[in-house]
């Protein structure tokens, strides 16, 4: 491997340096994430397999009012900030029953991708006019600072999918406590963990036989390609899903299939892959109440409530921060 002489400029080229200049190598998933991705995404969400998504949107669905009392029960306007909002497809729920239901609340986005932020704001102001709309561009740890100085009025923080589930537990308790830092008494935080269940099924939802999933996991190498000057060949690249059930653990790699070198231009990087070697790229972590209320206590939290579908397939916990 040839080491770079070169600096590097940005967050995106640090990390790929030191993801695949390690071992085991490693690629970060938020950077699954551009146009490309985030269509890509959009398809995943769609897929029969990927029940995480019905899952809460049913959840949403069913308790939006329950949900809602929760989140107005002191009668106090909030600001609803959305970690990661995505296409906002199933957030859209809650705030049309915020509308119908005469609740004082503002939106206020948060996305690693401004192209999803931008698609957002459009999509909100022609389904939604009547929604006050502040998107906020950046990273979940980014925009904590962000979220902690507004002071104005309550918060209550949505963090949908399951996206918990992309830290290990001890990051996830590190988050959780960060979120608990910018947050009051009377502040909530609402998430989706998705539950332990048949192995198979978990497995067949991050590896569908259509390729949409190897397509995402596989778009990190083509934006290094596109953005960085490299020369990846993403057919020899295998993708492979492996879910362990003691542990609720299930990460996804790309795997070399042949000896092959590949250079990165911007990085002045030659690297070497043998055959089998590895690139873990997302892990996805499946819960049970026990472990959600572990993480709450670590953090400092209490479990207020919980939502979920008839499958218990999965849950929607809401928290509030422990004044103990």
């Amino acid at each position: 491997m040839q080491q770079k002489t070169t600096t590097l400029r940005t967050q995106f080229e640090q990390e790929v340096y030191d993801g695949l200049t390690t071992f085991p190598k490693y690629l970060s998933s938020k950077y699954f994430y551009d146009v490309i991705g985030d269509k890509l995404f959009q398809d995943i969400m769609a897929m029969p397999e990927y029940y995480l998504t019905d899952c809460e949107f049913d959840i949403l669905q069913k308790h939006k009012q329950a949900i809602g009392n929760v989140f107005y029960a002191d009668q106090k306007a909030f600001s609803m900030f959305e970690l990661g909002a995505g296409d906002g497809k199933k957030t859209k729920i809650l705030l049309q029953h915020f509308l119908d239901s005469k609740i004082e609340f503002d939106y206020r986005p948060i996305d690693i991708s401004q192209n999803a932020l931008d698609q957002l704001a459009s999509a909100i102001s022609k389904e939604l006019p009547a929604v006050t709309i502040n998107t906020l561009q950046g990273t979940y740890f980014d925009t904590l600072a962000d979220i902690g100085s507004d002071t104005t009025r309550k918060k209550v923080i949505l963090f949908l999918g399951s996206n918990i589930g992309n830290l290990l537990h001890l990051q996830a308790i590190d988050f959780l406590k960060q979120l608990r830092a910018v947050i009051n008494s009377d502040d909530l935080i609402f998430m989706g963990f998705d539950q332990k269940k048949n192995p198979q099924t978990i497995l067949d939802a991050y590896n569908d036989k259509t390729g949409i999933t190897e397509a995402f996991n596989k778009n990190i190498l083509t934006r290094i390609n596109t953005e960085l000057g490299g020369n990846f060949d993403l057919d020899k690249f295998l993708h492979w899903e492996v879910y362990d059930p003691e542990t609720g653990t299930a990460k996804s790699y790309l795997v070399s299939k042949e000896l092959q070198k590949v250079s990165i231009e911007a990085l002045e990087l030659q690297l070497e892959f043998r055959p089998w070697e590895t690139i873990h790229t997302e892990i996805s972590q499946k819960y049970n109440d026990e472990v959600v209320q572990w993480l709450a206590n670590e953090a400092g939290l209490t479990v207020h409530a919980q939502f979920s579908d008839d499958e218990d397939y999965y849950k929607n916990y809401i928290f509030k921060k422990d004044i103990r």
